[in-house]
């Protein structure tokens, strides 16, 4: 549904339209024979303005896919409420260095031969009522098999991501005579939430009046759930290779769907696109051929600490002066900074660090702390719209003790700034219900050093004390939420205040190793071009 490659194509919402735009140019540089399919979005996700209380105004962003676009004549129809759709497609080439190149296709169904409503479809991501979400995974589904088919392409393989996508298995069972057995052969599941909210299911009402006849209602009802159209059910129970995006996520996984067997591919990200360009320079110079090869970042303590450092500094001047130019926080790049930027909801606990003022006051008395947040909340998530008022709020308390700064209308250019710019960078999330994650990955190539809940891929990547540090019990303790709770909030504290600060400012030599264990040890793991290597091998061939 979503794809992040460019800002300048505000096709994305955050980290799954970004892991996909990775694993697109992943892709691209490997070589492989990949098409991407999507959705135009001419109106974008949208833009985030903050109001002086922290209140978020949401404001579309249109854009012209002509600029940066090429329209192809090709042409597909999907039945809507028993009438025709057209449905055409823009073209976007993610062109590598190594010679690679991935078409993107963009669907669009703002097309003269359309009714006004019906061209619509494709404006808004994450738009409208379930009426205006089906219609598009509609298009996006059935009418994404139909547009390769009219582009002259042979599908050797059908790779879904996330439940949005699944109705291309309902045009693929027709195809093949509802042999379900064929379709299972050509098709591939990724699930990316162990949020069950975050699999979208539709009323068989709505269903009956959007697909008409396309198929039978029961052979529909047996695929994908008797009560309503669950689209992740549908996936599951049409593909023979399905995944979640960590080792935790697969567990968590299996117990939401049981009786399917789930593998886990976890998670990466493009190494090139999120190294600063400072420290690209630096690897460019003591491991050549690191972009297309990240496993030789296993070889950083080739790097020499102060060039290292230099470089970070350089990144933090720049996340500081952008902090700087855009609030009133008067930041400095001296001072131990600290990073947040997620999709502002609840379970990302985006208020987390502000649990205990004293201990965060007595904490920055050991070192001075400066705290860089970010992130957009859904525009009908009030619970997350009210986290970016409360962080304003205690902005307004802490005001003189402690530098805060919540940079509006988060995107690809200031994730890359935050996420080697800070020192340490903070994820919180509420367990278990982070899939993966791939913002601390993206840290960690820069050197900039994790502190983490255990959840989603940290579970993978940690080493205590040496890659970075937990928050909170490890996965498996049984202990009670109220307890796990409070152990967070005391690990998170004592962490800060008693290592942390004191490494930092005192052990510049152990905080350089740290850093480089990042880059060395997660780096040259948690990237796309391992992950789809193994999509490749496990999932594809």
């Amino acid at each position: 549904m979503e794809i992040g490659l460019l800002s300048d194509i505000p096709t994305y919402a955050g980290g799954l339209g970004t892991l996909a735009g990775d694993t697109i140019k992943s892709s691209a540089d490997l070589k492989l024979p990949l098409i991407a399919v999507t959705l135009i979005s001419r109106l974008g996700y949208f833009r985030q303005e903050l109001g002086e209380r922290g209140e978020q105004i949401e404001l579309s962003v249109p854009w012209n896919p002509s600029h940066l676009l090429v329209r192809w004549p090709a042409e597909a129809t999907v039945q809507i409420q028993n009438r025709d759709v057209r449905v055409g497609a823009w073209i976007y080439n993610q062109q590598s260095p190594t010679g690679g190149a991935v078409p993107v296709l963009f669907l669009d169904t703002d097309l003269e031969a359309n009714r006004s409503d019906d061209r619509t479809i494709t404006d808004h991501l994450y738009g409208g009522d379930d009426s205006y979400r089906l219609k598009q995974e509609m298009v996006l589904g059935i009418g994404g098999v139909r547009i390769l088919e009219a582009l002259g392409t042979e599908i050797r393989k059908y790779h879904m991501n996330e439940g949005q996508s699944s109705l291309l298995t309902l045009e693929l069972l027709k195809r093949y005579g509802m042999d379900a057995e064929a379709v299972k052969d050509l098709c591939i599941f990724t699930t990316h939430t162990p949020v069950q909210a975050g699999h979208d299911k539709f009323d068989y009402s709505l269903v009956r009046d959007l697909l008409g006849d396309f198929i039978d209602i029961e052979v529909l009802k047996k695929l994908a759930g008797a009560d309503r159209l669950n689209m992740t059910g549908l996936a599951l129970n049409l593909s023979n290779y399905i995944n979640g995006v960590a080792k935790r996520h697969r567990a968590t996984s299996m117990d939401m769907f049981p009786g399917y067997e789930i593998h886990s591919i976890t998670n990466g990200v493009h190494s090139f696109t999120w190294t600063c360009p400072c420290l690209q320079k630096l690897f460019d110079k003591y491991m050549p051929g690191w972009a297309n090869e990240p496993e030789m970042l296993l070889r950083v303590n080739g790097c020499p600490d102060e060039e290292i450092w230099k470089a970070h500094m350089g990144a933090k001047r720049d996340l500081i002066d952008q902090v700087n130019r855009e609030t009133d926080a008067d930041m400095d790049d001296e001072s131990l900074t600290i990073g947040f930027a997620r999709r502002a909801t609840m379970y990302k606990r985006t208020t987390f660090l502000f649990s205990d003022l004293q201990r965060l006051r007595r904490a920055n008395h050991k070192g001075t702390i400066q705290i860089v947040l970010a992130g957009k909340a859904h525009p009908r998530d009030e619970e997350g719209k009210k986290a970016i008022q409360s962080v304003f709020e205690i902005m307004d308390i802490l005001h003189n003790e402690i530098k805060i700064a919540y940079l509006q209308d988060y995107n690809m250019p200031l994730a890359a700034k935050m996420v080697s710019g800070a020192d340490v960078w903070l994820n919180t999330p509420l367990p278990p219900q982070e899939a993966s994650g791939t913002s601390g990955m993206k840290a960690a190539h820069n050197g900039v050093v994790n502190f983490s809940v255990l959840d989603g891929w940290w579970i993978e990547g940690w080493i205590e004390g040496v890659t970075g540090w937990s928050i909170g019990p490890e996965p498996g303790e049984d202990i009670s939420f109220e307890m796990a709770r409070k152990r967070e909030i005391e690990d998170f504290y004592s962490k800060l205040e008693y290592i942390i600060i004191p490494m930092f400012y005192q052990r510049r030599d152990y905080w350089m190793r740290m850093m480089k264990n990042s880059i060395g040890m997660i780096a040259s793991f948690f990237n796309s071009h391992r992950m789809m290597r193994r999509y490749v091998t496990e999932a594809y061939l």
